[in-house]
């Protein structure tokens, strides 16, 4: 327990905001509107760097130009379980190839550089994930100081082994990393951390993490107009806390694909809470579940910056969730029909790419923006070892018939690959249940729907005949 009380729990909380204007640098009061509504552009404006600039910055640390692959062996089995005339051709963009193995260096560059250039001597981040390799692999080519706070245990010190690999990671790019257990601990030592080093916030959710990952949907869209002659039909993605499909769909929009379907896709976790300590260490994916995907896209603001410019609402088209089994079962197969071993986010993606292209036409193009490395700790093999010593039964069959926490069930053949819709409208009404929380029973003024609408892309009159009367 800390005696000093200005390092109380309730203190440090009370100057959360005075702390992220110091270690972000913006000042978010002055994109505040009426009521619920801010000004999301202007917001993201503030990262003050065109398109052309973030690619700029990124080639100096050597991030993006990643390799466009088709997967012509996956494809091929796709339609084997199709109809006739089904089957879309599938891509995947080889985000493996960055510096730290993934996605995540596009969204430390640019707050590195950031860092960098306001003359702050190191960055702080708070992730158990593949971030926290890109943000001390990005610090390390910046000559910055690098922490990374990590959720890393339960109550009775244990810890999955991919956590583990990625703090290994964090660690070998020269990073202190500090291991906390799951809780409410963990903001409240960023904070404190931030206050005292002085430090830059490199968080997922400011308009510098965004606009980092915007290069990647330009840069993909580029590559597949060259490769195939056209748009892609539709970019699955990966979604956790909404950075993802944020970055990706609005690089997209820059790069000219008005009529690209943005399609998400999570791992069903549904049913376990991300910060109880029983539910912690019952989940064998640390990212791109529901329990990131389902609450940060109904309510994007619980993030560690006081507007997160991480929307997902704004742009998902369609959202699909897959069984954990599913993603093992396509994680050997890409490496043993691409030979390709990437780590399992990518390959969530991948999964629901797997049933997705199986109803388009064969003349359609779907791309998989991303995968990520592996290690020791993400294989397959250690993470379901992990859940069985959890008590998860593991076996082969049906993977419709798992229950997160409780079982993970591997498929017996690749037809039995599926996806499950989630309701964006539910998730929407969602949204809207928590806005009429948070400002009250009040009726909206003109701005605020408008706002809304954008938010949730809807019609101003959907958000009048619902607001208030969201769903769990």
């Amino acid at each position: 327990m800390n005696n000093n009380p200005a390092l109380s729990y309730q203190d440090v909380m009370a100057r959360k905001n005075r702390i992220m204007k110091q270690a972000v640098g913006i000042d978010y009061d002055q994109f505040e509107q009426e009521g619920i509504a801010f000004d999301y552009e202007a917001m993201m404006k503030k990262a003050g760097y065109s398109l052309e600039e973030v690619r700029a910055i990124q080639e100096e640390t050597n991030v993006g130009k990643t390799p466009l692959l088709e997967l012509h062996n996956l494809t091929r089995l796709v339609r084997c379980h199709a109809e006739p005339g089904k089957g879309a051709r599938i891509f995947i963009k080889d985000e493996a190839c960055n510096p730290s193995g993934s996605f995540k260096a596009r969204r430390a560059s640019l707050s590195c550089y950031q860092a960098q250039k306001h003359g702050y001597k190191g960055v702080i981040s708070a992730t158990s994930g593949n971030y926290g390799a890109a943000v001390a692999s990005q610090s390390a080519m910046r000559g910055l100081n690098c922490i990374v706070v990590q959720e890393l245990f339960d109550s009775q010190d244990l810890s999955q082994p991919e956590i583990m690999e990625k703090g290994r990671a964090c660690e070998a790019y020269g990073a202190e990393v500090v291991q906390l257990s799951v809780g409410p601990e963990l903001f409240y030592k960023f904070l404190i951390l931030l206050e005292e080093t002085c430090y830059f916030n490199a968080s997922l959710y400011t308009p510098f993490g965004i606009a980092g990952i915007e290069t990647l949907g330009s840069e993909l869209a580029d590559q597949v107009r060259r490769e195939v002659g056209k748009d892609p039909t539709a970019v699955l993605i990966t979604h956790a806390g909404g950075g993802n499909v944020t970055g990706t769909a609005r690089g997209l929009k820059k790069g000219g694909c008005d009529h690209t379907e943005v399609v998400g896709i999570s791992v069903d976790l549904s049913g376990l809470h991300m910060a109880s300590d029983r539910d912690f260490n019952r989940k064998s994916f640390t990212t791109g579940h529901t329990g990131f995907g389902v609450p940060f896209a109904t309510w994007p603001d619980r993030a560690d910056v006081p507007r997160n410019a991480a929307r997902p609402l704004r742009y998902l088209d369609r959202y699909y969730t897959v069984t954990q089994g599913e993603v093992f079962y396509v994680t050997e197969l890409l490496a043993q029909l691409e030979g390709l071993e990437r780590g399992p986010a990518g390959n969530t993606s991948l999964a629901g790419a797997f049933a997705v292209a199986r109803e388009m036409d064969r003349e359609d193009v779907l791309v998989v923006q991303e995968t990520e490395y592996t290690g020791a700790g993400k294989h397959p093999s250690p993470q379901l070892t992990f859940a069985g010593k959890m008590g998860i039964t593991i076996k082969r069959g049906n993977p419709e018939d798992s229950v997160p926490g409780q079982s993970i069930i591997i498929p017996e053949s690749p037809g039995q690959i599926k996806v499950k819709k989630v309701d964006l409208d539910n998730l929407k009404k969602s949204y809207l249940k928590k806005a009429a929380q948070e400002k009250g029973k009040e009726k909206l003024s003109p701005l605020e729907i408008e706002y809304l609408a954008a938010e949730l892309k809807t019609s101003t009159g959907w958000i009048e005949d619902h607001y208030g009367k969201g769903e769990n």
